[in-house]
């Protein structure tokens, strides 16, 4: 899906939403020069994948966190973790580096990538800042319709503390 795919289904579905359109940002620190009207909800995403290439991850958490791959592999029972490459990120989710979003797992028809939440979104105003699929905007959303969006999917999510 992309970026107008995106918005038609959260009209269609009647799913609320704000977007906040800005030049192209490629990483948080980017991100900095945007004016937000949810500052502390936007959200930092992560794809990653196991040693064997077997399993793929995508993390989201609040945009000022950081995420020990190390800790998470233990609390979460996976093998070891590093950084997937551009090419398997294009592959599993369509996407290009600095548009990596949970949305994206829309595109994964073979359900391949594991979605882990940082519970802080759930926590009031339970709002969720991610790209729309292209890093030129930021979509707005309730952290519970965008994790009712992915499992429709299909996709496992995990709900973790970061």
């Amino acid at each position: 899906m992309n970026k107008e795919e995106i918005y038609a289904m959260l009209l269609q579905r009647h799913i609320w939403h704000e977007i906040t359109k800005h030049k192209a940002v490629f990483h948080m620190g980017e991100l900095a020069d945007v004016e937000l009207p949810y500052p502390d909800s936007d959200g930092k995403n992560l794809f990653v994948r196991d040693d064997k290439r077997r399993s793929y991850y995508l993390i989201t958490v609040k945009g000022d966190k950081r995420v020990n791959l190390k800790e998470l592999r233990l609390s979460c029972g996976t093998r070891p973790l590093s950084f997937a490459s551009a090419e398997e990120l294009k592959s599993l989710l369509g996407l290009a580096p600095g548009s990596v979003t949970p949305l994206g797992l829309l595109n994964d028809e073979a359900r391949l990538v594991h979605f882990f939440l940082d519970e802080a979104f759930l926590s009031e105003p339970s709002i969720i800042g991610v790209h729309p699929n292209d890093n030129t905007a930021t979509l707005w959303l309730k952290a519970g319709d965008l994790i009712s969006l992915i499992e429709e999917h299909g996709t496992p999510v995990s709900i973790v503390s970061f």
